[in-house]
Formats: structure tokens, C-alpha cells, sequence
């Protein structure tokens, strides 16, 4: 093939995908339930989004070093049930669905199940309570994705 032949028929196919972008972009639309919050919340609620996240990465790398009484203890002072009121829970639960809602607190008692199991671990030292503690964070996690994958704020 000449490369004045390919090159026509690479702009060709490069046309008939930008033609179609408009259609394959809704086939992927986003189906998540949209909750709209105001500027200072989506902020607030972002930012306290981010943090969980790098929680869990204190949460994995403490673990990671064999140190569950500090996974533990960040587990409960960034995403424990008593960390509730550090995040400004209630007020940005007056803005979410009841679904959402449930979800984040699933999260918070996930994480307060994390800390029981890796106070356990911490104890026992068994494989079986090592499996509890990575099954206990996988119910944090499970409740994050649960979430995300039904809400958006934008």
C-alpha cells in the first residue's frame, strides 16, 4: 500500500471516529445519581474524599511495616466512626440522598470494624486475624466503591 493510500485511509477512519464520538459518548454516559451541592460543600466534601483516600494509604503502608496498632489508629482518627464530627459529617449528610448517606456511614463503621480487627490482630497475631484485618479493610473500601459508583457531585 502507498503511503498516499494509507494516509487517505487513516483520515478516513480518524473521520468516521470523530463523526461518531457524539454517539459513543452517550453510550458511556454517566448513570450516577448527580447530587448537587453548593460550592463550599462539593469543596468540603471533595476534600474529605481525598483524605480518606491518603488514610488508606497511611492505613496500607503502616500495615505494609507490620505496624497494625498505627493502621489502627489512623483508621480511627481519619475514617473511624469518631472521626464524624472532624469531617463535618452532619453537615454535609443534610445535602446527600438517603443512599449516599447510608453508604458513608457503612464506611465509617467499616473503618471502626477495621480498627476491632487490627486491635485483635495486634493481640493474637494469628493468620486467621490478619485475614480479619484485610477483610475488615475491604469492607472500607467496598463502601467507597458502593458509593462512587452511584453518586457523583459533578
Amino acid at each position: 500500500m502507498s503511503s498516499k493510500v494509507f494516509r487517505t485511509a487513516f483520515i478516513a477512519v480518524l473521520a468516521g471516529i470523530a463523526l461518531n464520538l457524539p454517539v459513543m459518548a452517550d453510550a458511556h454516559a454517566d448513570e450516577r445519581v448527580l447530587v448537587d451541592l453548593p460550592g463550599p460543600t462539593q469543596d468540603h466534601m471533595l476534600g474529605n474524599m481525598r483524605d480518606h483516600l491518603h488514610a488508606l494509604d497511611d492505613i496500607l503502608s503502616a500495615l505494609a511495616e507490620g505496624n497494625i496498632t498505627q493502621a489502627g489508629t489512623v483508621a480511627e482518627a481519619r475514617l473511624g466512626m469518631s472521626s464524624l464530627d472532624d469531617h463535618g459529617a452532619a453537615h454535609l449528610a443534610q445535602f446527600m440522598p438517603q443512599g449516599m448517606r447510608a453508604l458513608g456511614t457503612e464506611m465509617h463503621h467499616a473503618a471502626s470494624r477495621f480498627i476491632q480487627a487490627a486491635q485483635n490482630a495486634d493481640i493474637t497475631h494469628t493468620f486467621e486475624s490478619q485475614q480479619a484485618v484485610f477483610e475488615a479493610l475491604q469492607g472500607i473500601t467496598a463502601a467507597c466503591n458502593a458509593c462512587h459508583d452511584g453518586y457523583r457531585i459533578r
